[in-house]
């Protein structure tokens, strides 16, 4: 029997192909639209959770891969970039810019390339998990590639 994705599932499913990455999306049964959700259904830490946070840079996106045990200090965050100041992104933005809602922004599949940072938190732990463009869907992958795919600099968030 054939699974069915959401649009923006299909997207990431395509995005990870096309960077040569491993298909990994696993869709759950419930939602998990936070970090916690989401480590309790895959039955991993908290920390192992790539959140796809976006932020909004004078009207420019920033997506933001953090662990979902993580609190992205944007100041300094603006500091390390030499930004002005960055600002938690509207749910309009985030789709606009990813195709995907919040809760379920992945770290590729978006319409266009934006600019990414990675926490290197996230080294620490042989497999992430990080949102597949909807509440119900997920996929693994290593530090290494997550950075290779999403071309994202490495960078302290917190």
């Amino acid at each position: 029997m054939a699974t069915l994705f959401s649009e923006p599932v299909g997207r990431v499913k395509l995005a990870l192909s096309a960077l040569g990455a491993a298909d990994t999306v696993t869709v759950l049964d419930a939602k998990v639209p936070t970090a916690a959700a989401a480590a309790a259904a895959l039955g991993c830490g908290v920390a192992a959770i790539t959140n796809s946070l976006v932020f909004d840079v004078g009207g420019a996106p920033l997506l933001i891969l953090a662990s979902g045990a993580a609190r992205v200090d944007v100041r300094k965050v603006a500091a390390q970039l030499g930004t002005g100041k960055i600002r938690g992104a509207s749910p309009e933005f985030v789709l606009e810019h990813t195709g995907q809602e919040i809760g379920g922004v992945a770290p590729v599949g978006h319409p266009e390339k934006i600019k990414t940072l990675l926490d290197e938190s996230l080294k620490f732990h042989e497999v992430l998990w990080a949102g597949a463009g909807d509440h119900h869907s997920m996929f693994s992958i290593s530090y290494v590639e997550l950075r290779r795919i999403t071309g994202a600099v490495e960078m302290p968030v917190r």
